[in-house]
């Protein structure tokens, strides 16, 4: 089967060259994606048993987003590096750039692949079917048919909402509390949404929600200039802590709030305290997804040999306070600990209803 895969990627990069070698019109209009390398491998015969390669394609929230993807192409990272192997990434355009930039890995025999994102999901099935011989992972995908050699990492987001909701809830001066999401077409999205006011409901039944979901289109977690004028219309209308969730859109909207003296912001995915410097005035914490670790862990299994298809579960929770660590009340604290706590082990229920 590895001599199978080694004329597999030969004959693909024969394609590859006569490609090249056609123009660069024809690939500019094509919107074809090119391989960036970023791993302990250099740059290695990819095909061979010697070195463990990974490959990672993103959505179009490129890989630089200091959240989601950028999380994942750390993960994939570390991974490389603890394994000896190289790892490296292919930045998505637009949706139909999905086949041709998993099949780049495909064809140069890479030996994992993880696509990022809830959007990947059908093409991921579709290659992973087609290539028993590779690890695949897929990022933010719920399995429904175990396919053996994927593995869909998912994390329960609205368990993380809801504890930084908690925290808002007990944070609020104005009783007004908001959110500027990406797009409501994405479920990760909603799940945190949703936690988010329920943890809020939670600690503060009175408090007015000011949630607002991007426009649908292909800019719905790159669009920092929209996230920014929505969380200035939320801090307008009397908020004074707001839930940036939506890669750089929601960043956009961090870096706005941290403008205004007095407001609160909390971040998404990762700990954006060490991603989004212009956030450190308002960012008390974050609804981190440790999703850098779940890639890590899912890619040490693939090269034993030990990664099982279905889905895996990741883990949540909040990012430290760091500077207001000293600034939020001790009983404050105390009590988003207990909630936390509930929410983990299943005590509190978060209230989303998966599809609801």
């Amino acid at each position: 089967m590895r001599k199978y895969r080694k004329l597999l990627a030969l004959l693909g990069a024969i394609v590859l060259f006569a490609a090249a070698c056609g123009g660069s019109d024809s690939d500019s209009e094509s919107g074809s994606s090119t391989v960036e390398s970023g791993g302990a491998g250099g740059d290695a015969d990819c095909a061979s048993d010697e070195v463990f390669c990974i490959g990672l394609v993103t959505d179009v929230g490129e890989v630089d987003d200091k959240s989601f993807n950028q999380s994942a192409w750390e993960g994939a990272q570390e991974a490389a590096k603890a394994l000896g192997g190289q790892a490296d990434y292919i930045e998505s355009s637009d949706q139909k750039d999905y086949p041709n930039n998993i099949k780049q890995f495909v064809d140069q025999g890479y030996d994992a692949i993880v696509t990022v994102g809830f959007a990947l999901g059908e093409e991921t099935t579709k290659q992973a079917a087609a290539n028993p011989d590779i690890a695949f992972i897929g990022v933010d995908q719920f399995q429904v048919d175990e396919v053996d050699n994927l593995a869909g990492l998912i994390f329960p987001e609205d368990k993380a909402g809801f504890m930084a909701g908690a925290l808002a809830g007990l944070l609020t001066k104005t009783n007004k509390v908001g959110a500027v999401l990406g797009t409501d077409q994405v479920p990760p999205v909603v799940a945190f949404k949703e936690g988010w006011e329920n943890g809020v409901k939670h600690t503060n039944p009175n408090a007015q929600l000011i949630s607002t979901y991007h426009p649908p289109g292909d800019n719905a977690f790159t669009d920092p200039e929209w996230g920014a004028t929505t969380a200035a219309q939320a801090l307008a209308q009397g908020a004074d802590i707001i839930f940036g969730a939506g890669g750089k859109t929601g960043n956009g909207a961090l870096a706005e709030v941290a403008k205004q003296e007095g407001a609160y912001c909390v971040g998404v995915d990762t700990d954006q305290w060490e991603t989004v410097p212009e956030a450190h005035d308002c960012l008390v914490t974050s609804a981190m997804k440790l999703i850098t670790k779940g890639v890590a862990d899912l890619l040490t299994e693939a090269e034993g040999g030990t990664m099982k298809g279905g889905n895996f579960l990741g883990e949540v929770g909040l990012a430290p306070y760091h500077d207001f660590d000293s600034k939020i009340p001790a009983d404050v604290k105390a009590e988003v600990e207990e909630i936390s706590k509930g929410v983990a082990d299943g005590s509190i229920p978060t209230g989303y209803e998966p599809g609801g």
